[in-house]
């Protein structure tokens, strides 16, 4: 019996690596004869630069940066010298989880920091730059990356526009002299676009602390970014995906030039994922919550649409599951954790026993 265990993070508890590992000593307390293969995944969110590089082998690398308050950091990313290419993750620099709840700030969190860590991969010689969006405490458009790289952002008087709470006085982009970059592409997990009722502010900002004034406020502010940059002929506010991590799609569209693309997508591509389902019997995939959501481009969703298209049987073991129809057709079985209590106190040992109890249906089918 050969079974692959492709699982992605439970955000705020354990990373995929770790979820895949507790699966599969489930599994073989049951099975201790199975063959299981362990391939983490990801799919645009935070953990993506990281599957990545360790399917290449690279090594991690630090820069000075700043964080979304603007205070001195030193940086992570991902770094392959053989092949000069560099994995970053945005939330290295400018992610919720580096600030308290109290210090969610979103009119005034930038992505300076990510343009440092670009800048840093540039000088390095990179020939590829992958940019992974998720986990943001940002909701700036890319305005901050954008003054890191040099590009001015002036209201009428000429003055200095340093905020996303300022931007709806934006007049115009003054592009630095030179900027030389590199081929950068940009993953992500979703699919909203920058503006409207599944942009970035109203559909991401709450999260980040906004209050319905301020989402007013940062709404205007990225409709008026997006008008003066379109003002160079490229209009990208209603691509999709340009609303991750708080409209810093946009951002890397509009100043860098950057490709957008499905974050699962270029993970399945690069693990080779589809020939590895090929040649298994089961395969295992997995998050923190499963739900409609998940549809939209997550990992275990383009997992068990692999295995479809295969024909392998495809299982989910997750923390919660809402039980959509949609949902629920997308695989032979899942498993949850919340069967018994919250998912995230026991977590491992709950993975365990859900890879123990999937064994045995694997074992005697119903």
């Amino acid at each position: 019996m050969r079974i692959l265990i492709a699982p992605d993070k439970f955000k705020g508890s354990f990373g995929a690596e770790a979820v895949g590992e507790h699966i599969a000593a489930g599994l073989r307390e049951v099975c201790p004869a199975a063959d299981i293969e362990l391939q983490p995944i990801a799919d645009g969110g935070e953990g993506t630069a990281e599957v990545l590089r360790r399917s290449l082998g690279g090594a991690l690398v630090e820069c000075a940066a700043h964080d979304a308050l603007g205070r001195e950091i030193r940086a992570r990313f991902g770094w392959v010298p053989t092949a000069r290419i560099a994995f970053l993750e945005m939330s290295a620099a400018a992610g919720l989880a580096q600030l308290a709840p109290e210090e969610r700030a979103p009119l005034r969190a930038t992505t300076f920091g990510v343009g440092e860590m670009l800048l840093a991969a540039v000088a390095r010689g990179a020939d590829n730059i992958l940019i992974g969006l998720g986990g943001s405490a940002t909701n700036d458009g890319g305005s901050g990356l954008a003054r890191a790289l040099g590009f001015r952002l002036l209201d009428a008087a000429g003055q200095e526009i340093d905020s996303i709470g300022a931007m709806e006085k934006l007049a115009r982009i003054v592009p630095p002299n030179e900027l030389r970059l590199p081929a950068i592409t940009v993953v992500a997990d979703v699919r909203n676009p920058l503006l409207g009722p599944r942009g970035a502010t109203r559909t991401f900002g709450p999260q980040k602390g906004a209050t319905p004034e301020q989402i007013e406020v940062l709404e205007r502010a990225l409709n008026r970014l997006a008008e003066v940059a379109a003002e160079d002929g490229s209009d990208f506010r209603d691509r999709p995906g340009t609303g991750a991590a708080g409209g810093l799609g946009f951002g890397l569209l509009a100043f860098c030039g950057a490709e957008l693309r499905p974050g699962f997508e270029v993970v399945a591509e690069a693990l080779d994922l589809r020939a590895r389902i090929s040649t298994t019997d089961y395969v295992i995939t997995g998050e923190g919550n499963l739900d409609t959501q998940t549809l939209e481009g997550k990992g275990p969703a383009g997992v068990a649409r692999l295995a479809r298209e295969l024909g392998k049987p495809v299982f989910a073991i997750v923390g919660r599951c809402s039980g959509e129809a949609e949902v629920n057709a997308l695989f032979d079985g899942i498993f949850t954790l919340d069967d018994d209590g919250p998912p995230f106190t026991r977590t491992g040992e709950l993975l365990e026993a859900r890879g123990r109890e999937l064994a045995k249906r694997l074992i005697s089918p119903a």
